[in-house]
């Protein structure tokens, strides 16, 4: 039977001889938890896809220690992508580049570009460090959660929603609750200026303070498929419904300020944005352990984080 394995060192050098024998391995970042296969093993990604009940052409993040392992997999990189990575990685940030042939179809779902991400949390660079070390490229990672299902930022929560999808010879390691809670920025660096496809922590506004290229996040001018752009994502069993107040017996989220109505379950009442980030999961999480029909949500203004919560919660109740 598959349980939660605490952190060692020992612990790390065993991910890593599992991910190159073809086995998966759940881990944490300051994001998400990501379900990891070694990227250029087709057959143990094929696992991934199976075990998230994910389509095939949807692709997938690889995981770096460094932005020095970008010339593995990125064919060109502009100069705008290098200066974003020297500023936001490791952090929760993942660039789209154009592919070289160790991205192969089964990872990047057919395209010609590459999503490539330097995670913010030591425990996911030291399994990097130790994959790389006995010949690995890189670990595919989307979020350890079935696909269009709520990210887990716990390891628990991993356990409960892939436990039975796994096998014994997989891993999960626990590595508390995640720090951010949504999943990284996506930035389209293919062409000659940079487009935001996912929002994040790494905000449009810091991206125009560190790099003097134009950057959009109109993504109708890309045609760059990444995750998280279906409509529908990111969604709990329960119905989610935006910027009303809850009924009796309803789940209910909002700001701290935004008193609970009569009757209604208070699953989250943070006092920051980065706290709403960082418990919306486990709060939409919650509601289905209370077997809540329906969770009310009214969803922060304001730019920054906030964009990047409006966008989860936005696509949880389509």
């Amino acid at each position: 039977m598959l349980n939660i394995s605490n952190y060692t060192s020992e612990l790390i050098s065993k991910s890593a001889l599992g991910l190159k024998s073809g086995n998966l391995v759940a881990f944490p970042t300051e994001t998400v938890y990501g379900l990891g296969a070694d990227a250029t093993n087709q057959s143990a990604v094929s696992r991934i896809y199976a075990t998230k009940g994910r389509p095939s052409d949807h692709p997938l993040i690889v995981h770096i220690s460094s932005s020095v392992k970008m010339s593995s997999w990125a064919k060109t990189v502009p100069d705008y992508a290098y200066e974003l990575a020297d500023k936001y990685w490791p952090g929760p940030m993942t660039l789209i580049l154009p592919r070289k042939k160790t991205a192969k179809d089964f990872i990047t779902g057919g395209q010609n570009s590459i999503g490539l991400r330097v995670p913010g949390h030591t425990i996911a660079i030291e399994l990097l460090k130790s994959f790389e070390a006995i010949g690995g490229l890189g670990i595919a990672a989307p979020s350890a959660n079935r696909f269009g299902a709520v990210s887990p930022t716990t390891a628990e929560s991993v356990l409960v929603v892939l436990g039975e999808h796994l096998s014994d010879s997989d891993l999960i390691i626990q590595g508390g609750q995640c720090q951010i809670g949504l999943e990284s920025t996506i930035i389209d660096c293919t062409s000659s200026h940079p487009i935001i496809l996912r929002p994040g922590a790494v905000t449009i506004e810091m991206i125009r303070g560190t790099i003097k290229v134009n950057v959009t996040n109109d993504k109708k001018s890309t045609i760059v498929r990444v995750p998280g752009m279906h409509q529908s994502h990111y969604s709990p069993k329960a119905k989610v419904e935006l910027n009303r107040f809850a009924m009796p017996g309803e789940g209910f989220i909002a700001m701290e300020g935004i008193p609970t109505p009569q009757g209604a379950i208070r699953l989250l009442a943070p006092e920051y944005d980065k706290a709403f980030a960082k418990g919306i999961y486990l709060a939409l999480r919650a509601g289905d352990e209370k077997k809540l029909s329906k969770i009310a949500v009214i969803i922060p203004d304001g730019d920054g984080l906030a964009e990047a919560i409006r966008d989860r919660i936005t696509k949880a109740s389509s």
